[in-house]
């Protein structure tokens, strides 16, 4: 039963209520840092840290905590753990840290923590909320990280570009040019190009879910004849 929950939450967070592609959350960092695969990998690291760790503390404490004060208590609990978070990243990763600038400490505002808290983690136990957001953490730094690496490519012809930003000095060698010289394309690491490739990911998600539908009924009848015979 506990297998099937964690799968169930793990499917929700990463397919089928994915906070960038379904529920349409968190948009404005994932257009504003998703200019380079490294940069989008950073603050999914980060959101992903914050929905863990926020949904535990949550669930710890929901029997505690009055109903007419609980969003005021999220808040609270979500802007603590951002800054302790945006404080280890200025201390560890603080090139990353600076790049991604106002857009860390907004974590506090991302409607996919305080969503998942108030809908999950507060009606919940702990293990169950813990999961939920690891996977919704997961889902969302997936699609930054994708559109990263779409946009960068798109971009610059390289993957992994800046990748001594998280990694360290050596991992200037991770960096891929994929399209050698290439002088890129301006428009894709801009803002329309966040949009046109958040479009995309999206027309490709839903594709894949009509093609999906379509099957199933086949798949259901095959099985029944087959249990028949």
């Amino acid at each position: 039963m506990s297998d099937s929950v964690f799968g169930n939450l793990f499917k929700d967070g990463m397919w089928t209520n994915n906070q960038g592609l379904v529920a349409l959350l968190g948009l404005c960092p994932l257009m504003a840092v998703t200019s380079t695969t490294i940069n989008g990998l950073g603050l999914g690291i980060a959101t992903l840290l914050t929905l863990m760790i926020t949904n535990t503390i949550v669930a710890l404490i929901r029997n505690w905590i009055k109903t007419e004060i609980r969003i005021p208590m999220f808040v609270l609990i979500i802007a603590s753990v951002v800054t302790i978070i945006e404080l280890m990243m200025n201390a560890h990763l603080h090139e990353l840290y600076k790049i991604l600038g106002i857009f860390v400490p907004l974590i506090v505002t991302n409607c996919a923590v305080i969503g998942r808290a108030e809908a999950y983690a507060s009606r919940n136990k702990v293990t169950h909320a813990m999961m939920d957001g690891f996977s919704m953490g997961l889902g969302f730094m997936a699609v930054l990280v994708v559109m990263g690496m779409v946009r960068e490519i798109v971009g610059y012809g390289t993957l992994f570009r800046q990748a001594h930003l998280m990694f360290g000095g050596s991992a200037d060698q991770f960096t891929v040019h994929i399209l050698t010289e290439y002088n890129g394309f301006l428009l894709a690491i801009l803002p329309p190009g966040a949009f046109m490739a958040l479009a995309f990911l999206i027309a490709l998600k839903n594709k894949i879910d009509r093609m999906y539908a379509a099957r199933k009924p086949v798949e259901v009848t095959i099985q029944a004849a087959e249990q028949s015979a």
